[in-house]
């Protein structure tokens, strides 16, 4: 294990004078005036606020949740999933059939992801280029910007030995001649802790948090948190003010304060399902009714295994081994493909996710230690019968995703299951449990693919789960296919953009942050350049 000392960048910044306003604080409602106002600090909001102060534009982030630091980060999950996860990590769609985490802090899902880092996939980027007309959108194009954001935030193949649960995958697959590869991480000095999902108490995960956030504040960027946006006022074609709500100290209730924002630009970066509710709850622009449909999860279904030895899935690298055999077999848009990772288990989120209760699940999690578990992604958004969910205002006006889940989805997770429970029978499963209501534990791959095979699919039986949210803000140049353009502008007004994960058209096929992280870094240099009149600064490795 590294021991280096461990120096916390964000309690070393706030003493050293940075701008930072917690709302909850607030005695009075207040007025802010900035070049750029940024809504959102994750993937998104973070690059560009970087990029933008280091222009010398003045920057002022608003944050939904709490400024935390590796001083907070003490790798218990009670503490870590109402701290920094939307809804305690408890977010679920309009139906409660699917679980999504997403992340509710500073850095957004950067703080709290397993830092599993794919350039956006050629297929993905050429059916973008097909049939939304995104022809600036090509590998080659893309390159300089992936390649900077790599050297930024140290993006290589994990050079460590794989944990136990992830080289369980890759020697299942490798007998069933599956290829696998080593995933690329994030990380600067890891520990291989193995808790990256409650924060990184070591600051080693190169999220916004200590990379991007930490560089705009030092340029003199405001950040306000346990801060609502609430409505972007428009005047003409143009975002006049950002009205916004102080939220308590426990971050959910209004504390009755509001706090009004100014300037020159906005850039909505709050997330697939928060950004598309932002402009739905503004009445943004939206002449074709686009706003908050082709939002797309990858929905993600388990297969859990025992084995006589202990796996220890708690413990290590969380993600270092995937397979993309089966987003290949087929055309990307022909039957769903679904891309093969294993996730870090830790005991809540486990005994949440595990299908069964009574005895029989208190049987497995007596035998936490000696279980593994095999995700598969599955790559929506790209058949006419894989058309995603949209994003709806409730009542309160909060944002939820509507998402039913078709055949043709299902179908994929039928198929992911059965690929999943061959290859924890090759690894040596003693019982494979395919995460589905109905399923009981199988000692044999043919009683288990019988079984899978029989199974029903429906809402609430097959567990489905998902951690990256896409789309609801499509980008094109075409007015009738996206809300905003292939510069990051929204169609319609002169000055507001939007930079996340809610731009894509579809989903990506592979874990979303580094594509944010490149798409992001081109347009917010765009946007430098067209506010000041002057190359964009180019970023380098911290």
């Amino acid at each position: 294990m590294n021991t280096r000392s461990i120096t916390d960048p964000i309690q070393a910044g706030l003493a050293s004078g940075w701008k930072v306003i917690d709302a909850s604080t607030l005695d009075a409602s207040r007025q802010f005036e900035a070049d750029v106002a940024i809504i959102g600090t994750g993937a998104g909001g973070g690059v560009t606020a970087e990029i933008l102060s280091m222009a010398g534009l003045k920057v002022l982030l608003i944050e939904e949740g709490p400024l935390k630091s590796s001083k907070d980060f003490k790798m218990r999950e009670a503490q870590a999933y109402p701290a920094l996860y939307q809804e305690s990590a408890a977010r679920k769609t309009k139906d409660k059939a699917i679980s999504i985490m997403q992340g509710r802090s500073v850095g957004g899902s950067t703080t709290v992801n397993w830092t599993s880092s794919f350039r956006t996939p050629p297929a993905t980027l050429g059916y973008w280029q097909k049939h939304f007309g995104l022809k600036d959108y090509s590998p080659e194009a893309l390159a300089p910007w992936f390649a900077q954001m790599e050297q930024r935030l140290h993006v290589a193949p994990w050079a460590g030995a794989p944990n136990e649960n992830n080289s369980l995958l890759r020697r299942g697959a490798e007998k069933l001649g599956i290829s696998t590869a080593v995933i690329p991480r994030n990380v600067n000095g890891c520990w291989n802790l193995g808790y990256c999902g409650m924060g990184c108490p070591t600051n080693a995960k190169q999220s916004m948090l200590v990379t991007t956030i930490p560089s705009a504040l030092s340029r003199g960027a405001l950040l306000l948190t346990r801060t609502r946006a609430e409505k972007l006022n428009f005047k003409g074609d143009s975002v006049d003010s950002l009205s916004c709500v102080a939220l308590d100290a426990d971050g959910l209730a209004p504390s009755g304060k509001t706090i009004t924002v100014r300037a020159r630009h906005y850039v909505v970066a709050g997330g697939a399902i928060n950004s598309p509710g932002l402009l739905l709850r503004s009445n943004a622009p939206d002449p074709h009714r686009l706003l908050g449909k082709r939002t797309f999860l990858h929905p993600v279904v388990l297969s859990a295994a025992l084995f006589d030895h202990k796996v220890d899935g708690f413990s290590g690298a969380p993600q270092s081994i995937y397979s993309d055999h089966f987003l290949h077999t087929d055309a990307v848009d022909g039957p769903i493909g679904y891309k093969l990772e294993v996730p870090p288990l830790h005991p809540l989120l486990f005994s949440t996710t595990l299908n069964g209760f009574g005895e029989r699940h208190a049987g497995l999690m007596r035998q936490f230690p000696h279980m593994h578990t095999i995700l598969a992604l599955l790559r929506d958004g790209f058949h006419e019968q894989s058309p995603g969910g949209s994003v709806e205002l409730r009542d309160d006006g909060s944002a939820v995703l509507d998402y039913p889940i078709t055949d043709f989805v299902w179908d994929g997770a039928r198929r992911a299951l059965l690929t999943m429970a061959q290859i924890q029978f090759e690894a040596g499963a003693k019982t494979v449990y395919p995460v589905h209501e109905l399923a009981e534990g199988y000692t044999s791959w043919s009683g288990a693919k019988k079984a899978i095979e029989a199974l029903p699919y429906k809402p609430l039986l097959a567990r489905v789960v998902s951690a990256h949210v896409m789309g609801g803000c499509t980008m094109s140049d075409d007015t009738k296919l996206g809300v905003v353009s292939s510069a990051g502008r929204y169609h319609g007004v002169t000055n507001l953009s939007v930079h996340d994960g809610s731009l894509f058209p579809t989903s990506i096929g592979a874990n979303p942050q580094l594509s944010i992280y490149g798409v992001t870094c081109r347009l917010a240099s765009t946007l430098a350049q067209q506010l000041t009149g002057k190359p964009a600064p180019v970023l380098q490795s911290a």
